[in-house]
Parts: structure tokens; C-alpha cells; sequence
């Protein structure tokens, strides 16, 4: 029976990031992901790598701050992923924060990000407003253009497995996990793969299996506390309009909700969503009222693009459980550790931008668990410029 020190359930980017980050650092690892990497919320997101901007109005300073933090350090060491885009902010006579309101927010922004690249902003001149990619000029007051970035997040967790395994961990995927019994030295765990039934031993069992992290807490024995969550469902749809030259975050006039128009592979992609969802994870679909939601705002503030369906998806995010409306919500990564499981972690929620920190987090809470890592890497996960975070699929 093969001993791990660390056995992950979950190949989402925040699975694969503790995979990466615990093999740099020499622990012995396996990840076991059920179907493909990144096949559920981590290949459908809105391809983000954001600072948070939207964050500041509930307050998330925290969240905000390392967000810029965790973007310079992926542009830096994933340049051929992880791009700087331009964003459009347009304000309105009917929008409900006025310019100053926005400014401020942006100022704080750059403050938060220390004025370094990409943190910077301005007012667009009223005379380009007619090259903003078509926007709706009438009752136009001011546009703001500010940085961030955009990714492929499919290949961007693609690629960080495969710097994981360059590193020393294992992968079985597909995999199905049938269950963990804990143990005196951790977990024996049971999982099968080509129809094989294997087991396993691992000091620390590690839960990053997104949607599914309840149901993954199902098969622990002894039955493991679950924290209450809500999946809230972000649709999203690509039309057959050009990419525009940025990417336009806009306010829902309905609900002032933020909706992001966006280039996307030579086309336009729209997001997104925001509503409760109930049932299997594996079901989430986009429904008809959520696209016809997006493609009526879009054509409000882009009234001649081609909005004509390419494609769809959605995703689903870990949210606590709360009355208050999904938009409002803390959007922080919550580290669950069960006090009668004290080798067991679950992770709920958390953002494509800080898969990093919130690796780095948990090696930090996991190591006085397990053995001295052999320490085959000297650098610390923070310092290392892992030029294998490349994507593989050009």
C-alpha cells in the first residue's frame, strides 16, 4: 500500500495548486480528480485574473489586496497565460454610482496595489468615446479605463498540474473516490481507477472538490462535520460579435448587477449570473432566463452587436450559507478543518486569482503534520518563477 504524505480530492486549479506548491516544497503528494482536470467550476469561470475591484464596495480590503498581489505575481510568472486586458468602465446619467464614487474606488485600487504596473487608471477622452467597440454613447457621461487580466483558466490548471508532476506529484484521472477511513497515521483511502480498487494511506487528506466538497465529506469515516454552503450558478454566453478592444464591465439596469462583456477567442463573452442552485453539480446548465438576461443587457449598452448565440456554460461557486443576496456575499477562501478529523481540510469557496495564496495557506497549516520535507527545491513557493506554468496546448 503506497503512503503519501498528502492526498488531494479535486483537480480544480485550487487542488492543483496545493499539489504544486506541496511537491515544490518535497512532500510526497497524489491528486484524484473524478472525470478531467478543471472539469467543473475551474473551466467555467468568467477567465478572470482580477484584482477585486468590485470587492471594495462590500468592504473585502483583505480580499482586494491579495488579489493584486496574486495577478502581478501571475503575470510575471505566466506571461504566455496570464495577459494584462484594458477595462471600460462607462458611467451613465441612470448609473446608479456616480463617477466620483467609481474614482475613488479606482484610486483606492491603484493605493492597494502600490502603484505598480497595471494598477493605474484615467478617464477616456470624450472624443474616443465613439472607438470604444460600439458602446452606447447616448446619455453617456464619463468612461473610466483601468487594468486587469484574462485567462485561459482550463489551461492555466492544466498547466500547474503539469508543473506539479514535473515537481514529483502523482495523478489518477479519472479516479473515483469511494471513501477515507481515518487511521492512527492519517487516512486509508479507497479509490478506484480502470476499474481497479485501489487503497492508499496519506497523512493529510486534503478536500478541494469544489461544488462537490459536501459530498466528498459523505465518505469519511467517521462522518466528518460540513460547514452549511450555498452553490450559487454564474452563467455565461459567447456571441458572434468581433471581440471588442477590452473589456467593458457594465451595470445591470435592472438590478445593478456587474456584467462583463469581454473578447474571448475572436468573439464576445458575456457574464455573469447570479442565482441559487440546488441538485447535483454535474447537472448546472445555464437556463434560458439567465441568457436572455445577458443578451438583453448587452444590447442595451451595445445596441448594434451581433448577439447571436455561440455557445454556453455555467459554473458553480461555494458561497456561506446566508440570506443576503450571492452579489453581497464574502468572497474569501474558507479553510475547514473538522477538530475530530485533525488530518482532514476542506476548502469552500476561493477565487481563480488566488489559487497561489490560497496554496501557500495551506501548506502553512498542514506542516506541522507531517514529516520534514525532503526539501528538494530550496526556494519558497512565493519566490519561484516556475517557468513550467506554460501553455502546453500552443
Amino acid at each position: 500500500m503506497k503512503q503519501y504524505d498528502i492526498v488531494i480530492i479535486g483537480g480544480g486549479i485550487h487542488g492543483v495548486g496545493i499539489a504544486q506548491a506541496a511537491a515544490v516544497k518535497g512532500y510526497s503528494v497524489l491528486l484524484l480528480e473524478q472525470t478531467e482536470l478543471a472539469a467543473g467550476t475551474s473551466s467555467k469561470s468568467s477567465k478572470l485574473i482580477h484584482g477585486g475591484l468590485r470587492y471594495l464596495e462590500s468592504g473585502q480590503i483583505k480580499l482586494v489586496k491579495e488579489s493584486l498581489r496574486e495577478r502581478a505575481i501571475l503575470l510575471k510568472i505566466a506571461p504566455g497565460m496570464v495577459k494584462p486586458v484594458k477595462f471600460y468602465l462607462p458611467i451613465y446619467k441612470k448609473t446608479s454610482r456616480p463617477a466620483f464614487y467609481i474614482a475613488i474606488g479606482l484610486l483606492l485600487y491603484t493605493l492597494l496595489g502600490k502603484f505598480a504596473a497595471y494598477t493605474r487608471f484615467h478617464f477616456v477622452p470624450k472624443k474616443q468615446w465613439p472607438s470604444l467597440s460600439g458602446l452606447e454613447i447616448k446619455g453617456l457621461k464619463h468612461v473610466f479605463q483601468y487594468w486587469d487580466a484574462q485567462t485561459n483558466d482550463k489551461n492555466l490548471t492544466e498547466a500547474v498540474m503539469s508543473s506539479a508532476i514535473d515537481f514529483g506529484a502523482d495523478i489518477a484521472c479519472p479516479a473515483e473516490f469511494n471513501g477515507a477511513d481515518k487511521a492512527p497515521s492519517g487516512y486509508e483511502i479507497h479509490y478506484t481507477q480502470d476499474h481497479e480498487k485501489i487503497i492508499c494511506q496519506a497523512t493529510v487528506l486534503i478536500n478541494t472538490a469544489g461544488p462537490w466538497v459536501n459530498l466528498v465529506l459523505d465518505k469519511i469515516r467517521p462522518a466528518a462535520v460540513k460547514r452549511e454552503m450555498d452553490l450559487v450558478q454564474g452563467a455565461h454566453v459567447i456571441i458572434k460579435q468581433p471581440a471588442p478592444k477590452g473589456v467593458f464591465y457594465t451595470e445591470a439596469p435592472e438590478d445593478k448587477r456587474a456584467i462583463f462583456m469581454m473578447p474571448w477567442q475572436g468573439q464576445t463573452l458575456i457574464g455573469t449570473t447570479e442565482s441559487l442552485f440546488t441538485g447535483n453539480p454535474a447537472d448546472v446548465r445555464p437556463t434560458e432566463k439567465e441568457i436572455e438576461y445577458l443578451l438583453r443587457i448587452t444590447r442595451h449598452y451595445f445596441p448594434n452587436w451581433q448577439t447571436e448565440e455561440v455557445a454556453r456554460f455555467a459554473g458553480l461557486r461555494v458561497l456561506p450559507r446566508s440570506k443576503s443576496s450571492a452579489f453581497s456575499r464574502p468572497r474569501e477562501t474558507v479553510f475547514h478543518q473538522d477538530k475530530n478529523h485533525p488530518n482532514l481540510f476542506s476548502i469552500y469557496g476561493g477565487k481563480l486569482t488566488g489559487y497561489r495564496a490560497t496554496a501557500e495557506k495551506m501548506i502553512k497549516k498542514i506542516k506541522h503534520l507531517l514529516p520534514a520535507p525532503k526539501n528538494k527545491y530550496s526556494k519558497e513557493t512565493d519566490d519561484l518563477l516556475l517557468t513550467q506554468v506554460t501553455d502546453k496546448n500552443n
